[in-house]
């Protein structure tokens, strides 16, 4: 049904500058700078080995620029939703449909890149509240054209996501939902030791859906953070230093066998990770 986490995406004020921003994070420039003119906004998308990044701004009239607008108005910038990535849409509606209700036939949607004037086509499932648990959701089957392959530049670039953070107050609600419904792997169900939060790791196309669970969190759940994998955290750190990005000292991860460091800026308010696995 569900093969991967296609795509995530940050909602920004400023194209040009997120752009610029995240160019120096990554350590490499945008595969594509896009248009979607019947939604009225334009997106910078960075390409990686398990999945892309788009940043996303207003631009225009449309129902895309009144939802970015909105979440700029509520809550800033920052993470804005998610895709889930299929292979056959029309199975994925079929599967859907015998778990859930309010299930849509999908909807084309059609983006140009400024870049070469190509043209990428892809069918999108919005998912309904009670599978999206508030949070901006889609699946998305590409149908038309492929993002370039972003080549890695250096060992001091980012080459993957590791895993995206969640914040819910509901963690049996996450596994009702994405193990139950979606079809996602419950990879580790644990509390932590001497605290009250419970972890969820779910595992799709060798990346963690990292869910945290806690009493006093506000009711609902958030897209949270990302963490990005690195060859070398200390040649990453260096170039990032050098680049004006304000990033912490090099530490050892939580997790056997890994490095990790967070960036401070830079980041248009998405709390965001550095993590080289040694092993």
């Amino acid at each position: 049904m569900i093969q991967t986490i296609d795509h995530l995406i940050i909602a920004v004020r400023d194209i040009e500058l997120a752009e610029t921003n995240y160019t120096k994070l990554f350590g490499m420039p945008p595969v594509w700078n896009g248009t979607h003119k019947e939604l009225g906004t334009i997106n910078s998308i960075f390409n990686f080995e398990n999945t892309y990044l788009e940043l996303l701004s207003a631009d225009g009239q449309g129902p895309g620029s009144v939802f970015v607008n909105y979440l700029l108005e509520q809550n800033g910038e920052g993470l804005a939703g998610w895709a889930f990535g299929t292979k056959d849409m029309d199975q994925t509606v079929r599967d859907l449909q015998t778990k859930a209700h309010g299930i849509c036939e999908p909807s084309i949607g059609e983006g140009q890149n400024v870049l070469d004037h190509k043209t990428r086509k892809w069918k999108t499932l919005f998912l309904p509240p009670k599978l999206s648990r508030g949070l901006f959701s889609f699946v998305i089957e590409h149908v038309e054209g492929e993002l370039p392959l972003q080549p890695l530049i250096d060992e001091a670039a980012v080459n993957r996501l590791d895993h995206v953070v969640l914040k819910t107050s509901d963690a049996n609600g996450f596994v009702t939902i994405f193990r139950d419904v979606l079809n996602i792997r419950l990879a580790l169900d644990k509390t932590m030791d001497g605290s009250q939060s419970r972890m969820l790791f779910f595992r799709l196309n060798k990346t963690t859906i990292e869910v945290i669970e806690q009493d006093n969190n506000e009711s609902g759940d958030k897209l949270w953070g990302l963490a990005w994998a690195v060859k070398s955290i200390s040649a990453t750190r260096d170039r990032l230093l050098t680049d004006g990005v304000d990033v912490t000292p090099i530490k050892r991860g939580l997790k056997e066998n890994t490095l990790v460091a967070t960036v401070k800026s830079h980041t248009h308010k998405v709390p965001t990770l550095l993590i080289e696995h040694t092993a």
